[in-house]
């Protein structure tokens, strides 16, 4: 199955990216802790030019500890300030506007020795789909501000939005991009929800995440579902879809005759790995 996404308000966000760029001092960009390289748009470079740039890892709750580290020291090694962060808890939100003014550090004491009153800084924010850029704005701001949603695709224009600091920031429509060149970024995309799943292979997605639950967290997978034997061979998909009707009889997804609903169960998986009752995980690693 070959998954594209790119809505026509995706192509317009561009555009309008391209037109405040003079306006902004600074980029913040949301990436899943969870995926960080699979969820950071290539597109953005070129958009983004020279601008400073705050990476941040949202999500983090959700991703494995040790995989976010090495995230951090890989970002590092490219020349980025990068920080963990959980928008909906928020956890590490608060160090934002101190990052963003490291960031703008020369800039700033230029505008204070040639007597300037330093204006209030601008930031971007971008992402893809459902990475949490409007729960960010919302925990900064201190209030509901922007529309958030379980959904990607749920903001579709643009606002600046102070936060009652010097700061104020930009929201923007997640932009995915046109085409996915590997489509492992495509499935783990769906996997973590960025991708609608109204034009998904539903139980596809579920038998990619089993693959590779089992194969790096297998043990917490054996317990929450109660399964007796993991399979050995994770290229077989027989031993998948049996891994996935254990899943289906233990949350009792099951039709005429005791048979197993594969989608219901697919559905149900994914559920409980996106809430994170499966723990903390991470789908890559530097």
């Amino acid at each position: 199955m070959a998954i594209q996404w790119f809505p026509g308000h995706m192509t317009k966000a561009r555009r309008q990216i391209e037109a405040k760029l003079k306006l902004i001092d600074v980029v913040i960009e949301l990436l899943d802790a969870r995926l960080p390289l699979s969820s950071r748009n290539p597109m953005i470079d070129d958009i983004l030019r020279d601008k400073p740039r705050l990476i941040l890892l949202n999500k983090a709750d959700l991703a494995d500890p040790e995989a976010t580290r090495k995230w951090l020291a890989y970002f590092k090694a490219e020349g980025h300030l990068a920080h963990p962060a959980d928008a909906s808890t928020g956890t590490g939100v608060k160090e934002i506007p101190e990052q963003v003014k490291m960031l703008l550090k020369e800039k700033i004491d230029r505008q204070i020795a040639r007597g300037m009153n330093p204006r209030a800084m601008r930031a971007l924010i971008v992402g893809i789909p459902n990475v949490g850029k409007s729960t960010l704005i919302n925990k900064m701001a201190g209030r509901h501000i922007a529309a958030v949603g379980d959904r990607p695709g749920v903001t579709k224009g643009q606002q600046w939005i102070k936060t009652g600091g010097n700061l104020e920031l930009l929201d923007t429509p997640g932009i995915l991009w046109p085409r996915f060149e590997d489509q492992e970024v495509g499935y783990r995309l769906a996997v973590t929800g960025a991708i609608k799943e109204e034009i998904l292979n539903i139980e596809e997605i579920a038998f990619y995440a089993v693959k590779y639950l089992v194969k790096d967290y297998g043990s917490r997978f054996q317990e929450r579902f109660g399964i007796e034997k993991l399979p050995e061979d994770l290229e077989n998909p027989d031993e998948i879809v049996a891994v996935m009707e254990a899943v289906g009889r233990k949350r009792g997804c099951l039709i005429s005759g005791g048979r197993v609903d594969l989608e219901k169960a697919s559905r149900v998986l994914l559920h409980e790995l996106r809430a994170g009752k499966l723990g903390r995980f991470t789908l890559e690693t530097p």
